[in-house]
């Protein structure tokens, strides 16, 4: 199997060490603290992120769930620092990555970051990627303007990079445009340049969107696979829970722009705390249940310029009850790590 090879040190005269420390093997590679993201727009303003926190380390997979609209997307851009100014405005909260808060570094600085410490795999690859450079031209450039490599180097390490991420005849292919290929190996090319300069956390948003259920899976285990081979952290954003139940350690689920639970993929799958979350995990198909109707979450998620009152999923849970329509939840501590933002949680996750 063709592997990366050591990349040499930024040249001298260039940018040089990014400033960030390694974490320890207990504290957060990435750590979200009360991040709020508002849209501007002629309707009103939507707090498309509403105070969300969560945290992941290094060889760790959060995946991040919720219908589209919940605001998962939107945080990741936060992080990465790729929002629309406007109508996208960042209002509060921090986003810290080996311990420090990426909101103040110089637009430069947090330039500098991306792709060579934080990467991401964007959901529609054909779009992500230029129509008219080759992939390889695309890869290799990654080479070139980091590194200083040789175009006949960059060339030499993109061919090794769709190798790694099984692209079949990668040395006959490497001249190809992104039209040319499927949409799986189109994802597999996006992969490779989230991981050519080794960063330290990829964010892979809806990476296996519109591929057939073979190809997720392929997909799926190729992220997993090297997320373990190069101890990185990564954060799987997703509207599947299907797709996450064998590679997420941690789930965060999302509604209305905000937490409403997190949870180890085990107990989330067993004893999930919050009616949504539920509601999500009856609405996956299952084998043992051929011919049934397929449960369904009533409703619609609602307009961000005006959010409920109260729980935000009151007018689509079927257990709320008034406190739920007057008094918003706060994430209550399940257990050790676990939250749940449901005034009812212990009833939920036992099933009552």
């Amino acid at each position: 199997m063709t592997t990366f090879t050591t990349l040499p040190e930024a040249p001298r005269g260039g940018p040089g060490p990014l400033p960030f420390r390694d974490p320890g093997d207990h504290e957060p590679l990435l750590e979200l603290r009360e991040l709020s993201v508002e849209f501007r727009t002629r309707d009103g303003v939507a707090r498309a992120v509403d105070g969300v926190s969560y945290a992941v380390r290094s060889g760790q997979t959060l995946a991040v769930l919720g219908e589209s609209g919940s605001g998962k997307s939107v945080t990741a851009h936060a992080v990465m620092g790729i929002l629309d100014t406007p109508p996208a405005h960042v209002t509060g909260g921090q986003v810290l990555f080996r311990g420090r808060d990426l909101l103040t570094l110089p637009a430069e600085e947090r330039r500098r970051v991306r792709g060579a410490q934080l990467a991401m795999i964007f959901q529609d690859a054909l779009s992500a990627l230029n129509p008219v450079l080759s992939v390889g031209a695309q890869l290799g450039e990654m080479f070139e303007v980091h590194y200083g490599v040789s175009r006949k180097e960059a060339r030499a390490r993109a061919v090794a990079l769709m190798d790694r991420v099984r692209i079949p005849g990668a040395r006959a292919r490497v001249g190809d445009y992104p039209h040319q290929f499927s949409g799986g190996m189109r994802q597999r090319i996006m992969i490779a340049m989230a991981l050519a300069l080794q960063p330290a956390l990829v964010i892979a948003d809806e990476p296996t969107t519109a591929l057939d259920v073979t190809v997720q899976a392929q997909v799926m285990d190729l992220l997993d696979e090297l997320r373990r081979e190069y101890t990185m952290g990564l954060v799987l954003i997703t509207h599947d829970l299907g797709v996450v139940a064998d590679v997420a350690d941690t789930i965060a689920v999302m509604y209305a722009g905000r937490i409403v639970e997190t949870a180890p993929v085990r107990e989330l799958y067993r004893a999930p705390a919050h009616p949504y979350t539920r509601g999500l995990l009856q609405s996956v198909p299952r084998l043992d249940r051929k011919g049934h109707e397929l449960p369904a979450i009533k409703g619609l998620p609602p307009n961000l310029t005006a959010v409920p009152a109260g729980c935000p999923f009151h007018p689509r849970c079927p257990v709320a009850r008034d406190i739920c329509r007057t008094d918003r939840p706060p994430l209550h501590r399940v257990d050790d790590d676990r939250t749940s933002a449901c005034h009812f949680w212990e009833e939920t996750r036992d099933g009552r």
